[in-house]
């Protein structure tokens, strides 16, 4: 059986997907932008501020189905400039304990949701 997993602490879906699905004991994630849940607003003002937005609603996400990031066990992240890798890595390795951190894959790509510059999606087990 498969449980779709909600909350209004992370942008709401604005297609025909949901933030997250729960199989089993498996949680699969939705990408997520810097889209502040409040105001519905882009958070783009800089990469790190960008990244902790994304970030932020993962943490929502990960709540929502009773997990946390220690429940992570594999990250996609998605950036527009392999530039910005160190500043977004340096934000989102402040999410993990670096011992017990997921497995993860960083792309460049040419174009993002709302042209952002990062997206990350993650798989997570309870």
């Amino acid at each position: 059986m498969k449980k779709i997993i909600f909350t209004e602490k992370a942008p709401a879906p604005i297609g025909p997907y949901n933030q997250a699905v729960l199989v089993g004991n498996t949680l699969y994630t939705s990408g997520q932008i810097a889209i502040n849940p409040t105001s519905g607003e882009l958070v783009l003002d800089k990469i790190e501020t960008e990244t902790k937005q994304v970030m932020e609603n993962m943490k929502a996400v990960l709540e929502a189905a009773e997990m946390t990031f220690e429940n992570v066990i594999k990250t996609s992240i998605f950036i527009s400039d392999m530039n910005d890798f160190a500043k977004i890595n340096t934000v989102y390795g402040s999410y993990f304990d670096e011992k017990t951190a997921p497995a993860r894959e960083t792309i460049q790509v040419a174009c993002l949701p709302k042209n952002v510059n990062v997206e990350i999606s993650m798989i997570a087990i309870k």
